[in-house]
């Protein structure tokens, strides 16, 4: 007998590491944001666009159907699209 595998549980566990990493840019993006000047700036802007452009992309595919046609395809495909945006902003602020 096989098991089949429950979509939720690996949803909760990828839910739990863009957690993980939004924290740390969270963090990283605090640091910048506390040094100040020109790149501190640099960085609020590209952070409020980036919120603008995720409120107005996610739900465009949803609607779409480009993140799937179930509950579980929806939220995968949810979590996936924000954890790409997360990990590159995470990649680009950790370079020193």
């Amino acid at each position: 007998m096989t098991r089949r595998k429950d979509p939720w549980t690996s949803l909760a566990f990828d839910s739990w590491a863009l957690g993980m990493e939004a924290s740390a840019v969270i963090g990283l993006r605090m640091m910048k944001l506390a040094a100040g000047g020109a790149a501190a700036q640099t960085e609020a802007q590209l952070m409020v666009s980036e919120k603008v452009a995720a409120s107005l992309t996610l739900p465009m595919l949803a609607a779409t159907g480009r993140l799937g046609a179930t509950g579980p395809a929806i939220a995968a495909g949810s979590l996936t699209h924000l954890r790409r945006k997360v990990r590159a902003n995470r990649r680009r602020l950790s370079k020193l």
